[in-house]
């Protein structure tokens, strides 16, 4: 018997394994941090490979690229729907606030970009998103007529300029 429990060979025990697994719906902060160490170890050659929890970490290695594209969009949203608001309201008091956050989120955006992102962004799907996300007046006034198409490149976007 191991020290947690039932032996399943090498030295592990099931409880130890259930542990592992569970660290993962418990504390994932604790539980990446362990990982990493494991797989730390298991690249300078310790023989590790059973005390990974090897399902959850190919999951989370998996959904990291997608995180990133998620954050993309979501800063590229709200760049667009700011500018947006500039753009539909020019003489609105928050104009100029406006602008500066669409470049803000613009530059945020542009921090996470990956190249490979290029060919993943439907920035047609995120301004129309933009445009449904507007409000219908601001201070009593209706939107200034907006272009039914994204007046803005990704490059642009992710640029200062937008």
């Amino acid at each position: 018997m191991g020290a947690w429990g039932d032996d399943v060979g090498d030295g592990l025990s099931r409880a130890y394994i259930a542990r592992m697994s569970d660290g993962y719906d418990t504390d994932i902060l604790l539980w990446s941090e362990h990982q990493a160490q494991l797989l730390r170890r298991l690249a300078a050659g310790e023989r590790v490979n059973d005390l990974l929890d090897w399902e959850n970490v190919i999951e989370e290695v998996d959904s990291v690229g997608r995180q990133q594209l998620h954050a993309v969009e979501s800063l590229l949203f709200q760049s667009l729907v700011h500018m947006l608001k500039a753009q539909g309201w020019p003489e609105a008091r928050d104009a100029e606030n406006w602008r500066a956050d669409a470049r803000g989120f613009g530059s945020q955006a542009a921090n996470r970009f990956a190249p490979s992102m290029r060919q993943r962004l439907d920035l047609d799907r995120i301004y129309r998103q933009a445009l449904r996300a507007l409000p219908a007046t601001v201070d009593g006034q209706p939107s200034q007529a907006l272009p039914e198409a994204c007046p803005a490149t990704l490059d642009e976007l992710l640029s200062d300029a937008a």
